[in-house]
C-alpha cells in the first residue's frame, strides 16, 4: 500500500464533498439565478458537474493506485493525477491573480484545495 497516494486520495475525497455541497450552495444556485443568458449558464452549470465527476473519479483512481500491489504499473498514472491537480491549482493561482483583487489568495481558495493533492501524489509517484 502507498500512504501517500492514500492520502491524496483522501483528501481529493474531501474536495469532492466540499467542491459538492458548499459549490451547489456558494456558486451554483447563485449561477442558475443570475441574468446571465440561458445557454450559457446551462454550459456553466454543466462544467460544474463535470468537475464533480472530475474530482470523484480521480480521489477513486488515487485510493486505487494506493491499494494497487505493482508500484510499477501505478507510477506513471500517478504522475498524471499529480499533473491534473498542479493544473487545476495554477489555473486558480492565474485567474484570482490577474483578477486585482485585495488579497486574492483568499478570494478563490480552491487553489488551497488542490495544491495538497498535486504534493501529495507527487510523493507517492516518486
Amino acid at each position: 500500500m502507498n500512504g501517500w497516494l492514500l492520502a491524496a486520495g483522501i483528501t481529493a475525497f474531501g474536495v469532492a464533498a466540499v467542491h459538492i455541497v458548499a459549490g451547489h450552495r456558494d456558486v451554483v444556485r447563485p449561477l442558475l439565478s443570475c441574468g446571465l443568458a440561458a445557454e450559457p449558464r446551462r454550459v456553466m452549470h454543466a462544467v460544474w458537474h463535470m468537475v464533480s465527476v472530475d474530482l470523484v473519479l480521480s480521489a477513486a483512481a488515487l485510493v486505487w493506485l494506493a491499494l494497487a500491489g505493482d508500484a510499477s504499473a501505478t507510477g506513471l498514472m500517478a504522475w498524471f493525477v499529480a499533473a491534473h491537480f498542479a493544473a487545476y491549482t495554477v489555473a486558480f493561482l492565474v485567474v484570482t491573480l490577474s483578477a486585482g483583487w485585495s488579497k486574492p489568495l483568499l478570494r478563490l481558495p480552491q487553489w488551497i484545495l488542490l495544491l495538497p493533492i498535486a504534493v501529495l501524489t507527487a510523493a507517492g509517484a516518486a
